[in-house]
């Protein structure tokens, strides 16, 4: 099996991001039995290896470049274009196309459907985040109301929903790094997040959505947005609620309600097996030794299946209106 270089700008505060931390987690769950390290491509940091250094190193057909960091894709697709290279796709939306001789591997079927339109002729898995084990329910008592994050909020959410709800219970507001985010989220009744707009703004979709995700595993109820990856999971009415429900009114109305009910909620974890470690190494397992065969092939046989690029739409589109056309006019 090929050694895997995870490419990330680099692993300092100044890169700290859900898709920093979920890559590495990838990673750290990979060298359980397949030899991965990060290389680093912005900034050089002790103790890992740097890109420019790497590359001038041979028989670097025996790796895989796994790239991840969607704004800086194209340009490490075009600096390793004699590569074998991987697109872990965190999120949706990205202004570039990929060549079928780029796998992708997805962290949601949302980012899964949009790839597979996008470009249809390439390899493409679905490989869901992994949820830690120490996200779990443990059963204490929870003195908060109400938890947000204002990282990726709605200006509805910070602005309005939430002074609102400061006049009827306990509201904590985190705007900084959670040491022990399991322990937060089994103290909180309520989990609030509305990111629809944070990543409208950004041009790109949600592409997983940890937090909604652990908090729920956690015990605790879950009031959400469900744009892009989101969708993949929850399920308003059944285990979380719709927020920006109409009217600031009802929200606050459902909310209380949720905070007042003496029934506990508990996810299953039939529902969260997916999510947790065993299922990730099993389904990385299985991808991996595809993509190794598929590199294996690359060596012997170029890609002969027709694109879509914009010129065949054109073409394809003319040829439809066409026959269209013969059909009722030539009654052929």
């Amino acid at each position: 099996m090929r050694k895997l270089y995870f490419l990330l700008p680099g692993t300092d505060g100044k890169f700290a991001c859900g898709g920093l931390w979920a890559e590495l987690k990838a990673l750290n769950l990979v060298q359980q039995f397949c030899s991965a390290d990060v290389v680093t491509y912005r900034q050089r940091e002790k103790d890992k290896l740097f890109i420019d250094d790497l590359l001038k190193e041979k028989n670097l057909n025996e790796v895989i470049f796994v790239i991840s960091w969607g704004f800086d894709v194209a340009q490490l697709v075009a600096k390793l274009k004699q590569y074998n290279v991987v697109y872990h796709a965190h999120s949706a939306g990205y202004p570039f196309r990929l060549k079928a001789s780029i796998p992708i591997i997805t962290v949601s079927r949302y980012t899964m459907g949009f790839w597979g339109e996008k470009s249809p002729n390439s390899l493409i898995y679905y490989l869901p985040n992994q949820i830690s084990d120490e996200f779990k329910n443990l059963g204490f008592e929870r003195d908060i109301d109400v938890l947000v994050q204002t990282r990726k909020s709605s200006e509805y959410l910070i602005n309005s929903l939430i002074p609102a709800l400061q006049k009827r219970c306990k509201v904590l507001i985190v705007n900084s790094y959670v040491e022990d985010l399991p322990g937060l989220f089994n103290r909180a009744k309520v989990y609030l997040y509305d990111s629809a707009e944070y990543w409208t703004q950004q041009g790109v979709s949600e592409g997983f959505g940890l937090q909604p995700m652990e908090a729920l595993a956690c015990g605790c109820q879950v009031f959400s947005s469900v744009n892009g990856g989101l969708a993949d999971y929850l399920d308003p009415g059944f285990n979380c609620y719709k927020i920006a429900g109409y009217s600031q009114e009802y929200d606050v109305q459902r909310i209380l309600r949720v905070i007042e009910s003496s029934v506990a909620f508990s996810l299953s974890e039939e529902f969260l097996a997916e999510y947790r470690t065993e299922n990730i190494i099993k389904r990385f397992q299985v991808i991996l030794d595809e993509l190794n065969g598929f590199f294996d092939h690359k060596i012997q046989q170029p890609s002969n299946i027709k694109s879509l690029t914009k010129m065949r739409m054109t073409k394809l589109l003319a040829q439809k209106i066409y026959g269209k056309l013969k059909k009722k006019y030539f009654k052929v």
